[in-house]
């Protein structure tokens, strides 16, 4: 007498799904999308992916919840690489005077702008404000499917005020569903009343020592470029910080090339973020060295960038690449949608290349190796999409295409109910 096998229980399906883009494949046009699919899931893992005569006769799902995917798509959750969430107020009026292209309207204003009048404000700000703020913006980019961000400090540019931004970065991670990794980017700017030389120390023997002291980041970061730090400065700034065990990520070649994607490839950097002005040469040694390049067409399409990024260029040459909104008050968006969107219409991506570049590329941007595909054993982090084909996020421009968002494991978005 056969012995009959004992089925898995399991907590949550998704049945009959139109599409599932599972964002598994060689190449960034391969997005492996499999039709009329069922995605079974227990605690926080995805544990199967088939049809639905596959999971019927793997696992027990009576006392499961049932979402109902016919007609819709489902995709990984966004994995946002690059914001710095945690700031005060925004730079409304600076940015409605720069549209109309006439300085006078901004010179009336007689107000501190660009990054420093931020840091003014974020320096200022009681710890709670922030973080109140930071978590209305955080449940936003839920809304929109991101269920990983990452978060920079920067705009303190003292001790104290970097830790205070990281400290309510962790506390988002902890008090929302998203999962928040922690950037350290001191080096995001020179403050008023220092040297570059003496601000450079204070990063790499007290800031460093402290943020590495509390385990507030996983990431060191800095920006190199024209009027910012150079190469040498960032390589002195980054090697501190792997010293302390924070790995290295780099702001480099925005608005100039000084060398910041060759120390990249050499250090073998994380990711890489921006490249407008990077040559070719680099290019490939960024593609060699297989760190990841993070592109944010919406910081480009909000500045009027006057080089945006050759992604199409890089694309060809191999380079890895993933999307990232650039949250912060120079870029407001919270939508990946609209990153994609952009990505596509001005920067020649296609569609498949979009969306593995906003979540299994975001995934490799933060080292993380749990997430960002739909595969047995991952992370339960997936997000329902109420449209006929994943194309449609693409084509449906300004609109939140998201129905379901689930979180490991749970459902954490519900815009049907």
């Amino acid at each position: 007498m056969s012995e009959t096998k004992v089925k898995t229980k399991v907590d949550l399906v998704i049945a009959q799904a139109e599409e599932v883009v599972t964002c598994i494949g060689d190449s960034m046009e391969d997005i492996g999308v499999i039709t009329n699919t069922w995605i079974a899931m227990k605690d926080d893992k995805i544990v199967g992916v088939g049809s639905e005569e596959e999971i019927k006769r793997q696992f027990e799902f009576d006392s499961a919840s049932l979402i109902d995917a016919a007609g819709k798509v489902v995709v990984p959750g966004f994995v946002d690489s690059h914001t710095h969430l945690v700031f005060h107020g925004t730079r409304v009026e600076e940015y409605a005077a720069k549209l109309t292209g006439k300085p006078e309207r901004l010179e009336q204003l007689a107000i501190t702008t660009g990054p420093n009048r931020t840091i003014e404000l974020t320096r200022n700000t009681p710890a709670e404000e922030l973080f109140q703020q930071s978590k209305k913006r955080m449940l936003t980019m839920l809304e929109y499917g991101i269920t990983t961000v990452e978060s920079k400090s920067g705009y303190g540019l003292t001790t104290d005020s970097e830790i205070k931004i990281l400290e309510v970065s962790r506390r988002l991670g902890e008090e929302t569903p998203l999962d928040v990794i922690n950037t350290f980017l001191g080096a995001h700017g020179i403050p008023e009343n220092l040297t570059k030389e003496e601000y450079v120390d204070i990063i790499i023997n007290e800031m460093i020592p402290r943020v590495a002291e509390r385990k507030l980041a996983e990431f060191c970061d800095v920006w190199c470029d024209e009027g910012y730090f150079t190469a040498e400065e960032s390589e002195r700034i980054l090697k501190a910080g792997l010293k302390y065990g924070m790995k290295p990520k780099i702001h480099a070649d925005a608005y100039s090339y000084i060398g910041g994607s060759d120390l990249a490839a050499e250090m073998k950097m994380v990711s890489i973020d921006h490249l407008n002005y990077t040559p070719v040469e680099a290019m490939k040694k960024l593609a060699e060295a297989k760190v990841t390049a993070v592109l944010m067409p919406a910081l480009d399409f909000a500045v009027g960038h006057k080089r945006p990024f050759e992604a199409r260029q890089m694309l060809d040459l191999g380079v890895e690449i993933a999307l990232a909104t650039d949250l912060c008050p120079a870029s407001y968006t919270q939508s990946m949608q609209f990153v994609i969107q952009l990505a596509c219409r001005l920067y020649k991506f296609s569609v498949e290349e979009a969306i593995k570049a906003a979540t299994a590329g975001g995934a490799k941007a933060l080292n993380l190796d749990d997430r960002g595909v739909i595969q047995e054993g991952k992370l339960a982090d997936l997000q329902i999409w109420d449209v006929p084909t994943y194309k449609h996020v693409a084509y449906e421009l300004g609109v939140n295409v998201v129905e379901t968002v689930i979180k490991s494991g749970e459902i954490v978005v519900n815009r049907k109910a």
